[in-house]
């Protein structure tokens, strides 16, 4: 069983910061991509950042320049590091990864709510 396990969300005041982390545990043999997605109330699952084993990154526009995605392959987790943060940034931030088992499956953690209020 493959579990992904998040932290760092809370609330934050406009132009603040947060780092998000995400670690993956249990039996698998590789994973490739690993990223964050967020869903806003009313609103559809949305990538913010993903990043491969190579450590390629891909950002949503949205978030460009204000966010920056990091990987340790060695402890299997990725860490978002948020800057700048806006009230729009505000959602439920859940990690995302392809992982290798018998076959390779995607996997996501729980979420961790992210809330950007003064």
């Amino acid at each position: 069983q493959v579990q992904l396990v998040e932290s760092g969300g809370g609330l934050v005041q406009p132009g603040g910061s947060l780092r998000l982390s995400c670690a993956a545990s249990g039996r698998f043999s590789n994973i490739y991509v690993m990223g964050w997605y967020r869903q806003a109330p009313g609103k559809q699952r949305e990538l913010v950042a993903s990043i491969t084993s190579g450590a390629i990154t891909r950002y949503a526009d949205a978030v460009k320049g204000r966010v920056t995605l990091s990987r340790d392959n060695a402890k299997h987790t990725v860490f978002l590091q948020m800057n700048s943060l806006k009230p729009e940034d505000a959602a439920v931030y859940y990690c995302n990864a392809d992982v290798a088992t018998n076959r390779v499956l995607t996997y996501w953690g729980q979420g961790t709510q992210v809330t950007v209020s003064s």
